[in-house]
């Protein structure tokens, strides 16, 4: 049975159960060694904006876990969705930019595309709970 089934079924009570959670963790990791090596110019700019971003999704998933409703964790994970995004859009643009290869490129981008799937069917389940 699946840590996300778990939540939605209200038998999971913590975040790091998650199998969401623990992707995200791993693919946030994988953003940091990707950027490790971008132009010290960019040390405040796109380094530091898609790291943010990349932070945020699994904090995003804990933060909303850790709430009181299921409601506010459904908004928490839509948060998480949201910062996916950017950082899809920002590993897009470092890639135009010369600062990413292909397949560090497309690595990235197919772990966030799993993430956000996970992303939406647990929002699914959840919200499927609720009515």
């Amino acid at each position: 049975m699946s840590g996300e089934w778990r939540v939605a079924s209200g038998e999971v009570r913590h975040y790091r159960d998650l199998l969401v959670w623990q992707k995200a963790i791993i693919w946030g990791e994988a953003v940091y060694a990707a950027t490790r090596n971008w132009p010290r110019d960019e040390r405040f700019g796109l380094t530091s904006q898609i790291r943010r971003a990349a932070v945020s999704v699994p904090s995003n998933i804990a933060e909303g876990c850790a709430r009181r409703s299921t409601a506010e964790f459904v908004r928490f994970l839509s948060i998480a969705r949201g910062s996916l995004a950017e950082v899809e859009t920002q590993t897009i643009i470092a890639a135009k930019l010369g600062y990413l290869d292909q397949g560090t490129q497309t690595s990235l981008l197919e772990a966030a595309d799993e993430i956000s799937r996970m992303l939406a069917g647990l929002i699914a389940k959840l919200e499927e709970r609720r009515t």
